[in-house]
């Protein structure tokens, strides 16, 4: 017997439209994706300003793609022509400049966005139950991130990319036993050369980007599968009408989509005005030193990372050297970033919303993002910027010991998050969503 097909779709207001759109869905589920993840799709009504950045970050990963497809055009993957690429797609390429500097300046705002949708979730309680695998699929993103991040760090072959390429693969040889051979195996040769950047390019270009994509998918998916969380922290799935629908919910299009579009041109206005009169940004977005092309005998004065690694950068920094080996330092590094898949399980609190906790949780919140910021910072300057303590101190750097206290106080906040978040004197969550 054959299948029952699919009623046709009505209501487009042409009947060649709707015949065209009927044939599609019978073959491919167009109406029924358009209704499940848009127009049927219930989120909350009580949304607020800190709900754009996920959407932002979807539009900035659309500019990266765009931007990088065409920067491919022209770029030489190559040691000896790469440098000379760049400045024949800013100096001869039709457009080329303002491509690069699109792709240069989405790389900070992807970041920028993705700091801010995940400070989001840390004040509403967003990687709570049921919400644990999208926090995880939201880390991985990040980490994908911060990978498609270095990788493209290098692709410019000026001083700071090969100079802090150099630095960074060689913090992964200070690993015990294998450590030489992870960072012979990252480089594909003995020093930085054309090897790497090959490798390099083809992670950045190809294999990364389609892991964000999977990634960012599978985030979709399990959020659109366990609803969106809200300010009040509270499931809207609680309270139904009778046809199912959450009282408290809105059809997600055209009502946010619409929101969405305002956010758009608001972040469209600032990208513009950062494109074209400071692409640079003071070099925290492109130094002066990357206008300079890679010299392998001559090392900078001083080798930093772009300003999202900073903060990591500075935990690195900050933790002493053992025999003489940075492993410590590098295992702080990475702790510090995989401490986040915990997150879910470490918070132990009554209810999820910054609204309605209390000052045992808004104090280390407080202090977390300072430090943060400070520790960011730092990353950005020699130990040596607040000069040093005296002898009774032992000539120690100023910079050195606020770095090595922020790092405390960065860990502390997520190993003591089940106490203070359990003994935190929390308000009465409201039934409904509040305005």
């Amino acid at each position: 017997m054959a299948a029952a097909e699919k009623p046709p779709v009505s209501g487009t207001g042409s009947v060649a439209l709707d015949g065209a759109l009927t044939w599609v869905d019978q073959r491919f589920p167009l109406i029924s994706t358009w209704k499940a993840h848009l127009s049927e799709y219930y989120a909350p009504k009580n949304f607020n300003f800190w709900y754009y950045f996920g959407s932002l970050a979807m539009l900035v990963l659309a500019i990266q793609i765009v931007t990088g497809i065409f920067l491919t055009m022209n770029y030489k993957p190559d040691a000896n022509l790469a440098f000379g690429s760049v400045e024949y797609i800013m100096r001869e390429v039709p457009g080329g400049w303002i491509i690069r500097y699109m792709h240069s300046t989405g790389a900070s705002a992807f970041f920028i966005c993705v700091y801010l949708h995940m400070f989001r979730s840390l004040l509403y309680g967003s990687h709570r139950r049921p919400r644990e695998l999208l926090w995880i699929f939201g880390v991985l993103i990040y980490l994908s991130l911060m990978g498609e991040a270095f990788f493209g760090y290098l692709l410019p072959w000026g001083q700071m990319s090969y100079w802090g390429a150099q630095v960074i693969i060689n913090l992964f040889s200070a690993i015990p036993f294998v450590g030489p051979d992870i960072s012979l195996w990252i480089r594909g040769d003995y020093v930085i050369s054309d090897a790497t950047l090959n490798r390099f390019f083809a992670l950045h270009v190809i294999a990364l980007p389609l892991v964000l994509l999977g990634l960012v998918m599978a985030h979709l998916l399990a959020l659109h599968e366990v609803g969106s969380n809200n300010p009040d922290g509270i499931e809207i799935k609680k309270h139904k009408d009778a046809n199912g629908i959450p009282l408290d919910g809105i059809p997600f299009h055209p009502y946010y989509t619409v929101k969405d579009i305002f956010g758009v041109v608001v972040f469209l206005i600032v990208f513009a005005i950062i494109v074209f009169f400071a692409p640079e940004m003071g070099g925290y977005f492109l130094e002066a030193n990357n206008f300079i092309p890679a010299n392998p005998l001559q090392t900078p004065p001083h080798i930093a990372p772009v300003w999202y690694f900073t903060p990591y950068y500075s935990i690195l920094r900050s933790v002493p050297p053992l025999f003489n080996s940075q492993f410590p330092g590098v295992v702080a590094m990475g702790a510090s970033v995989m401490i986040l898949f915990a997150l879910p399980w470490l918070d132990r609190g009554a209810v999820k919303s910054i609204r309605y906790r209390g000052r045992y949780f808004k104090v280390p919140l407080t202090a977390f993002v300072i430090v943060f910021l400070v520790l960011g910072y730092l990353g950005t300057e020699p130990t040596t910027v607040w000069g040093q303590f005296g002898p009774w101190l032992g000539n120690v750097d100023r910079a050195t010991v606020v770095a090595r206290i922020c790092s405390v106080i960065y860990f502390l906040f997520f190993i003591l998050m089940p106490w203070y978040t359990k003994v935190d004197k929390t308000k009465p969550e409201p039934e409904r969503v509040t305005h």
